[in-house]
Parts: structure tokens; C-alpha cells; sequence
């Protein structure tokens, strides 16, 4: 108890960082939940195969070795975007077959809910095996592409740049997405098939068209959220996504799942919680911590924080 008090700033401001890792992850679980009611267990390796995706961009593309650089801001951020723009591509990609090869074809079967899950759960598998073949199965190293400076203070914790750039950048991509679900033609479609699909076709809504869009944007989200994890992080392996899409998907589950703003929500309590929670009992228990919380979700608030479903969002 005693560590947190004392570091209580520090682990606020790390637990914020990496909760907003958490929330662009929780937000395909979100938005498929939303539409399918389906726990697209597969997304976690949509988002390994995103810092796979921006990894080599930036490792095999542009050459640039493994551990410390000494570039400019300018040609850091350039090789940001390169490799967020190549990791959203693959993500997005990989989450669009997911749903065209894994669950399309079991929808229009009306198979039951366990075969969507087993399916997703092969998929996963399957996924997470093929990069193991590929790429092996011993961490690779990202570029430090950004040199942590320290921007202000908050409290006794120094701010830096590097944690700044991720938590404004899933706000703000959080955010986009949050307007384009409630004000755009596409997100309308996406609300009409979550809150009543058989309607929502009679109107003329084409609902597998829409349910790809899910899978895209929730595989776009996973994308950035693969870079800002290498940023952080500064490694990737096959079974990246395996502990972080739990986390993710109890990061749903606590903001409320089904909720765009509730997965904001959920990720950045669930960052702060393991890091509360690690600093009292031990970072040894740190992801401990986070199925705890998971378990205690589920028992007294399985609608989560704010449980609004995507179909009933307002408008």
C-alpha cells in the first residue's frame, strides 16, 4: 500500500498508457458483440497480426534496425504513420476473412452460438500457429522510434512524449469512430442491423455489407492500437494478443459491452486497476489482477459500467 501511495502519480499515468491500448482492442470485441452478439474471440490475433504488420514495415521496408535511432521528429513521425497505415491495412484485411471464411458461412447455416465460438476459437489457433511457423517463436524487437522526453509533470510522475502521443492518439481514434457509428449514413446501417437485423434488411440494409464494416472497423482499431503497443512495448511475438485480448475483452465487459464509449471507459479503468492492483500485491499478479476483475464483472455488473448496446446508442 505503501508503493502506491508514494508512486500513485506514475501509476496512474502508466496505467492510463496502457489502458488506452486496451480500450482500441476492446473496441472490435464491442462492435462485433454489438452486431452478432458474438465474442469474436479471434480478435486478439487480428491485433498480432497488426504489430506484425507494422514491425516489418518498418524493419524490412524501411531498413531501419531493431533498438535505439537516432532520427528526427519529423522522420519519426513519418515512420509512425507508415506503420500504423500498413498495420490497419493487415488488421482490417485479416479481420474481413475472419468473418468471410469463419462466420459468414455458419450465419447463413443459422448454426448456433457454441459453433460461432468454437470457430472463432479455431480461428484464433490457427492464426497464432501460422506466425509461429513463419516467424518463429522468439520475440522481435520494434525500432525505437521515439526518444521519451519528458513534457510536464503530474504530481511527482514525469509526463513523456511517448505516453502522451498514445493516449491522445486512441482518444482520438476512439472518438472518430464514436462519430462515424452516430452520424455517418454507413454507421447508421450499423446501428439499425445491432438493434434489429431482420427489420433493418426489410428496410434495405444489406446486412452481411454491414457486418464486414464491423469486422473492418473493429480490425482497423486493432491496427493502431498494434503500433502504439510497439511504441510502448517494443516487441511482438506470435501469442502477443493472447493476454492482451483477455484484457481487452474484460475492458469491454467493464465499460460495458456493446458500447463504443463504454470500451473507452472500460480500458482505461482496467489500466488503472492492474496498476493499483499490481502495486499493492505485487506486479507478479499484475494480469492476475485483470481476470479478477474480469470474474467480479461478470458476477455483480455483467452489463458493465454504462451496458448500453450499440443498437440503442443515441443518436
Amino acid at each position: 500500500m505503501d508503493f502506491l501511495i508514494h508512486n500513485f502519480w506514475e501509476l496512474t499515468v502508466t496505467g492510463l498508457t496502457l489502458g488506452s491500448i486496451y480500450a482500441l482492442i476492446a473496441l472490435g470485441y464491442t462492435l462485433v458483440y454489438g452486431v452478432l452478439r458474438l465474442i469474436n474471440f479471434a480478435h486478439s490475433e487480428v491485433f498480432m497480426v497488426g504489430t506484425f504488420a507494422a514491425l516489418l514495415t518498418l524493419t524490412q521496408v524501411f531498413g531501419l534496425p531493431s533498438g535505439s535511432l537516432s532520427i528526427s521528429t519529423i522522420s519519426a513521425i513519418g515512420y509512425i504513420i507508415a506503420a500504423g497505415v500498413a498495420a490497419m491495412i493487415a488488421s482490417g484485411a485479416t479481420a474481413m476473412a475472419l468473418e468471410r471464411v469463419a462466420y459468414r458461412p455458419l450465419r447463413r447455416r443459422g448454426a448456433p452460438t457454441l459453433v460461432f465460438l468454437i470457430s472463432a476459437i479455431g480461428a484464433s489457433l490457427a492464426l497464432s500457429e501460422l506466425f509461429a511457423v513463419w516467424r518463429g517463436r522468439n520475440q522481435e524487437s520494434f525500432p525505437d522510434l521515439v526518444n521519451p522526453v519528458t513534457l510536464f509533470n503530474l504530481g511527482d510522475a514525469e509526463v513523456t512524449n511517448e505516453q502522451v502521443l498514445i493516449i491522445v492518439s486512441a482518444v482520438v481514434m476512439m472518438v472518430a469512430l464514436d462519430q462515424f457509428i452516430r452520424r455517418s449514413r454507413l454507421g447508421r446501417g450499423v446501428r439499425a442491423v445491432a438493434q434489429d437485423p431482420d427489420t433493418a434488411a426489410l428496410m434495405g440494409v444489406n446486412k452481411d455489407r454491414v457486418i464486414a464494416l464491423t469486422f473492418l472497423l473493429g480490425g482497423l482499431m486493432a491496427g493502431v492500437a498494434a503500433v502504439l503497443y510497439g511504441l510502448r512495448i517494443g516487441t511482438t511475438v506470435y501469442n502477443v494478443g493472447f493476454i492482451l485480448g483477455v484484457k481487452a475483452f474484460t475492458a469491454a465487459v467493464l465499460g460495458g459491452i456493446g458500447n463504443l464509449r463504454g470500451a473507452l471507459v472500460g480500458g482505461l479503468l482496467l489500466g488503472l486497476v492492474e496498476n493499483y492492483g499490481s502495486a499493492i500485491i505485487g506486479t507478479q499478479w499484475k494480469d492476475v489482477v485483470a481476470y479478477v476483475a474480469l470474474i467480479v464483472i461478470l458476477m455483480f455488473r455483467p452489463t458493465g459500467i454504462l451496458g448500453e448496446s450499440l443498437g440503442r446508442a443515441r443518436v
